[in-house]
């Protein structure tokens, strides 16, 4: 391989377009200006590309047989100017991240299955997923997420993260390790060493994490050490300061103390090492786009993951190897990890499929056999049902019965579907308890309800026998980061695997007090529905703190996702067609001192 091959291979780019050679006019003029060829064959040709990532927002997901004709003509592009098959990789964690959606298999996200507290759905949850990807061409997914949820404000993490607990965060990432595996998907570890303890976020700013030693050791690492031991093919890095690992105020993406010092010689990890996408804010801050392509390499990195101008990071790192500030043998430590992760999901066994940019008979015989079949999707909704949280139930409210709560207004949070191929979440949920006896009526009021919409509502739930509200991100705390440490430290000391009810009853005053209806829309949307006195039920549809900053109501769930299989798991939790078994994989504080927890890591009710 030349220089240029070699170098190529480090590179993984997004391009716009739902076909290799033919995308749609915008979608080249796009790419024209912003990566300076019209469509991924010329990218590949000109860049000796190892790999390209998909983002619905490159449109190049619109629907499955699509996906895998694009998939097919990326690699006839590759072998028609004699490159290597090209690595096709996604971000699908599922739950909040999606890029591939339905007809797809829409899966459980990772705190769902943190509160499941089952491996077994963990495990199949990554095997659905990865025979789904395996069968579009995706042979990598950058998927599971091994952040550990620390912070209830973290804007970036949240319920991408299996939970709060080190060690069970650990088990299901190894699970999930393995279930991707299984489907032949090369996983990727993420975001290394820790994005779960900050409220900054990395695609706008460079956060910074202030744990000691010693709290990284304890918090951030225990996933990662279990990736590792669970074979896993990739570790992506975060664009985070963690001056405990490196004091030099670097992003731990360009520090080679973090990225060859920890991650290769103290935790022996030797496959790839990604970067996370280098047009993020978090990798840009100190230094231009062509020197954090080569500080990356420097640092030991392997893949270096979208960079925002391509030809200035390509032609940065050939210049300095050309320098001698990197040497051909660094590069080829690197290209040889990516060959390595090509061979193991058998890129390199040769291409199959005749040679045009279209899809061949047997890749759209093996769409229709694996990507939405009806075996998986009963299987997401078997996993979903295992996951809603039933957080309080004031004199047993729960479940709703069409005899006695036959008309229910659903109210609430409708956030944009994440793969654009759900929801909305007020019209599924009352379409799922229409379909289970109920008369449900759906009226979205938005993620921050002004008086006109509380007014409409309060009105509309007149005659009502119970409303149903969704929540989505209440509020945020105010707490520093070191505050965030303490109370984690406290809690895993002395938090009980399972919580009584009668410790729960404790701070049924605490949770009335703290939280201050009228102080967001969402709140004073709740407080005035109360005032109604038609039984009321919260359901929070991503991070499960909402309860937290609500004024208490009659029952309050949670969803951990907004995606249709875990709204209508919960529809069935509601109607009581199935009992509420999810757990709590994180504390929820309370809003004014999160030292004090009101539901700990194991509370969930049931009936």
């Amino acid at each position: 391989m030349s220089l240029e091959e070699k170098v190529g291979q480090l590179f993984v780019m997004h391009v716009y377009g739902h076909s290799a050679t033919d995308p749609d006019p915008s979608d080249v003029d796009t790419n024209l200006r912003e990566l300076g060829v019209r469509d991924a064959a010329e990218l590949i040709a000109r860049y000796h590309l190892g790999g390209v990532v998909y983002f619905g927002w490159a449109h190049n997901t619109r629907d499955p047989h699509q996906i895998a004709a694009l998939s097919h003509g990326i690699q006839q592009a590759a072998a028609a100017t004699r490159h290597l098959p090209v690595l096709i990789s996604v971000d699908q964690e599922h739950g909040i991240v999606a890029r591939v959606g339905a007809p797809a298999t829409l899966l459980p996200g990772a705190m769902a299955l943190g509160a499941s507290g089952s491996h077994a759905h963990a495990r199949e949850a990554a095997r659905i997923s990865g025979t789904e990807l395996r069968a579009l061409g995706i042979r990598q997914d950058y998927a599971p997420d091994a952040d550990v949820n620390i912070d209830p404000a973290n804007p970036v993490i949240g319920v991408r993260s299996f939970g709060a607990d080190p060690e069970a965060v650990a088990g299901f990432v190894a699970a999930q390790v393995e279930g991707y595996r299984a489907a032949g998907i090369a996983s990727a570890a993420k975001h290394f060493p820790g994005h779960g303890d900050t409220k900054d976020d990395s695609h706008t700013e460079l956060p910074h994490i202030h744990h000691t030693r010693e709290e990284w050791d304890r918090f951030d690492a225990p996933p990662f050490r279990a990736a590792i031991a669970a074979g896993v093919d990739c570790v992506m890095t975060a664009h985070i300061v963690v001056p405990a690992l490196d004091p030099s105020g670097d992003p731990a993406t360009l520090s080679r103390p973090i990225v060859t010092g920890v991650l290769r010689e103290e935790l022996g990890f030797d496959g790839v090492i990604a970067t996370d996408s280098l047009a993020m804010r978090g990798a840009r801050t100190k230094y231009g786009d062509g020197r954090v392509a080569v500080l990356a390499l420097r640092a030991g990195v392997d893949q270096l993951l979208n960079p925002p101008q391509p030809g200035v990071a390509w032609g940065a790192v050939l210049q300095a190897v050309r320098d001698g500030e990197l040497t051909e043998d660094r590069i080829d430590e690197s290209v040889l990890r990516v060959l390595r992760m090509k061979a193991k999901v058998g890129l390199l066994d040769g291409l199959l499929g005749d040679s045009s940019d279209g899809l061949s008979d047997g890749a759209a015989d093996a769409v229709a056999a694996a990507v939405g079949i009806p075996a998986h999707l009963d299987a997401a909704d078997r996993i979903a049902e295992a996951t809603t949280t039933l957080l309080h139930n004031d004199h047993a409210l729960l479940p709703l019965s069409p005899r006695t709560h036959r008309d229910v207004l659903v109210v609430g949070a409708d956030p944009r579907s994440p793969s654009g191929t759900t929801g909305p979440p007020t019209s599924v949920l009352a379409a799922a308890l229409s379909a289970l006896g109920f008369t449900a009526t759906a009226l979205p009021t938005g993620t921050d309800p002004d008086g006109a919409a509380v007014d409409k509502a309060v009105a509309a739930a007149e005659g009502m026998d119970a409303v149903l509200v969704t929540t989505y991100n209440v509020s945020t705390h105010t707490v520093t980061a070191r505050d965030n440490t303490q109370a984690a430290n406290a809690t895993l000391e002395r938090a009980p695997a399972r919580a009584a009810e009668t410790d729960i009853a404790e701070t049924d005053t605490a949770e009335a007090d703290t939280a201050e209806a009228g102080e967001d829309g969402q709140s004073a949307l709740v407080a005035a529905l109360k005032a109604t006195g038609v039984p009321v039920v919260t359901l929070a549809i991503r991070n499960p703190y909402d309860v937290a900053h609500l004024p208490r109501v009659d029952a309050a769930l949670a969803s951990y996702s907004w995606t249709d299989v875990e709204l209508r798991a919960a529809a069935r939790v509601i109607a009581g067609r199935t009992a509420p078994r999810g757990r709590l994989p994180v504390p929820v504080r309370r809003a004014d001192d999160p030292a004090q927890v009101l539901y700990p890591i194991g509370h969930g009710l049931t009936y």
